[in-house]
């Protein structure tokens, strides 16, 4: 009986990697890669220099951090909009149910002039949101 006893670990490679080389920088050198990886997205320093060595395409993901806070604030915005138009639903219920009919109609009248404001506020939205994914979509 010649069988291989398994001493578990993972399968050797049919190429493994045994070749290795050094490559110094200076400080500025240093800063200059690094800038290079970070745009690059790649995963491993050792894969980037083997990409820029052979001369290989790569990806540079950008990443613009003041379009990002401005399309969060955006979208926070949107969503206290959406709460104002449940909280009109509900204003317009109570209204009704504890005011006579003529002054809940006097505080219905202020509570619309507001609402249009603020329909006039989300076009303004909606323009703006158009605006970020033209500008977004550029890049």
């Amino acid at each position: 009986m010649n069988k291989k006893q398994n001493k578990g670990g993972r399968n050797p490679k049919a190429d493994p990697a045994t070749n290795r080389y050094s490559v110094n920088f200076n400080s500025q050198e240093h800063m200059r890669f690094l800038k290079m990886y970070d745009r690059s997205g790649m995963t491993s320093k050792s894969s980037f220099i083997k990409a820029q060595f052979f001369g290989e395409t790569f990806h540079v993901v950008t990443f613009d951090k003041g379009l990002h806070e401005y399309y969060t604030k955006l979208s926070d915005f949107h969503a206290q909009f959406r709460m104002v138009g449940n909280n009109y639903n509900q204003t317009l219920k109570e209204l009704r149910s504890h005011f006579s009919e003529r002054r809940a109609m006097a505080l219905t009248y202020k509570l619309e002039k507001h609402m249009q404001q603020l329909v006039e506020i989300a076009t303004k939205i909606v323009e703006l949101t158009n605006e970020y994914q033209q500008k977004w979509s550029q890049r």
